[in-house]
């Protein structure tokens, strides 16, 4: 159930599913599959921030790479400005793809050890067509110090370069393509929090500047909170509470969410820390549980949680949750 927009849709992810087979070794006989990403679907509008949040393993990565088709879909349909890219031809694709890019948690492993910073950036540039060959080197120098980087360091090597200055630099790679969307997967969480922030700042720069859209995916929601217009939390494949950024933060629904926000830490001076522990472990994504997936953790369980599984409930213009606490339509917050 995405949120409603007021501007059209950059990217539009309906009912998103994503499986992967499990095999057995020997025969590759097919024994089961990994419940990675159930239904998922969301808006996303032009110059706006989405932000998928959840603990490890959750699969907001996975929908992520989905998206960009790293993954094949099992089922669902992403739009992109109104075209389904998993039913698109390879040339129609190829033609849009500058048009999507993504950030890596780790900028290191996503480049070519054997090319300078500037090479890398103008590698995509110059392949897909951006610039007349005579403009390239200047529009790779341009793009680089939109992105905090100078002439000189162009010529360097990635080894060369300090873990924040490798992100900006696949931020250049990215931005030199203009895209019209950009997949971040976790990519300030191998950095210093000093560093971090100053990546923020800088995406946020660039998405004001350029009308950026941000798929913003990480399990830290004091980040989160920073960069986000729209946020979505996930559990175990599915999302269970989606709001705009100050309802979710301000008045939380789901006991999952109520969870993870407990459990950021209060930097105000004398505040008290009361974290809400969570007991039990996340269940396996090759057998999630009957019901709601987080019933085995959750504190406010029912029985009917434990047999059918909620569905989403609308509390408010931007505001829904997947909780049975909010079945009924004397429980919603609509106003």
């Amino acid at each position: 159930m995405p949120l409603s927009v007021e501007s059209e849709s950059v990217l539009e992810v309906k009912n998103l599913v994503k499986h992967f087979p499990l095999r057995s070794f020997g025969f590759g006989k097919q024994n089961g599959v990994v419940h990675a990403v159930d239904r998922v679907s969301f808006n996303i509008s032009a110059g706006q921030t989405f932000s998928i949040v959840g603990e490890s393993g959750c699969g907001k990565s996975t929908i992520g790479r989905t998206i960009m088709r790293l993954y094949p879909p099992s089922s669902g349909e992403v739009l992109f400005k109104g075209e389904n890219i998993f039913t698109l031809p390879r040339k129609s694709l190829a033609a849009i793809r500058p048009k999507m890019q993504m950030i890596f948690q780790d900028p290191y492993a996503s480049m070519d050890p054997r090319m300078t910073a500037g090479e890398l950036v103008a590698e995509a540039v110059e392949k897909h067509g951006i610039v007349p060959p005579k403009q390239l080197w200047d529009y790779v120098i341009t793009v680089m110090k939109d992105c905090g980087l100078s002439e000189k360091q162009a010529e360097r090597f990635p080894h060369e370069f300090s873990g924040g200055q490798r992100q900006r630099i696949c931020i250049a790679r990215a931005l030199a393509l203009q895209p019209e969307l950009i997949v971040c997967d976790e990519p300030v969480s191998a950095l210093d929090v000093s560093i971090q922030a100053q990546i923020i700042n800088l995406l946020r720069t660039l998405q004001q500047e350029r009308g950026i859209a941000y798929l913003f995916i990480s399990h830290d929601l004091a980040v989160v909170k920073h960069v986000s217009d729209n946020v979505a939390v996930m559990y175990l494949g599915e999302i269970v509470e989606q709001a705009d950024k100050r309802t979710l933060y301000t008045l939380p629904i789901h006991p999952y969410t109520k969870a993870l926000l407990k459990a950021v830490p209060m930097l105000r001076p004398g505040a008290a820390l009361n974290p809400l522990v969570l007991s039990g472990e996340v269940p396996s994504a090759e057998h999630p549980p009957p019901g709601c997936r987080f019933h085995t953790r959750c504190p406010e369980c029912m029985d009917l949680c434990t047999r059918e599984s909620p569905k989403p409930q609308v509390l408010s213009l931007n505001h829904w949750v997947a909780c049975h606490q909010y079945n009924e339509p004397s429980q919603k917050l609509i106003s």
